[in-house]
């Protein structure tokens, strides 16, 4: 079974930094598309930046140039920067591990964690 664990989540004013981490179990890791979404309060979930196994990354617009995703295959774990943070950031920040390829497949979530920008 694929678990993730997120943590790093908080409090933040606005131009301030936070570093997200999630910790994946359970999976082949390092041929797993791992991916940050959020979701706001009445806002559907979106998705915010994403890492291939091979280190490809993507990101939202309203991301770029301010977060940064990256990965530890040794670790088992994504992690995803936030710099220059603004109170539109504010919502529930899921992990979520996708593998799609080959007879061990799995679509699989963290449970959340909250940054709070505050103005």
């Amino acid at each position: 079974q694929v678990q993730l664990v997120e943590s790093g989540g908080g409090l933040v004013q606005a131009g301030g930094s936070l570093r997200l981490s999630c910790a994946v179990s359970g999976s082949i890791f390092s041929s797993t598309t791992m991916n940050w979404f959020r979701q706001a309060p009445a806002k559907q979930r979106e998705l915010v930046a994403a890492i291939t196994g091979g280190g490809s990354t993507n990101y939202a617009d309203s991301v770029k140039g301010r977060f940064t995703i990256s990965r530890d295959n040794a670790k088992n774990t994504v992690y995803l920067q936030m710099n220059s943070l603004k109170p539109e950031d504010t919502a529930v920040y899921y992990c979520n591990a996708v593998r799609l390829q080959g007879s061990f497949t799995y679509n699989a979530w963290g449970q959340g964690t909250q940054v709070t920008v505050s103005s």
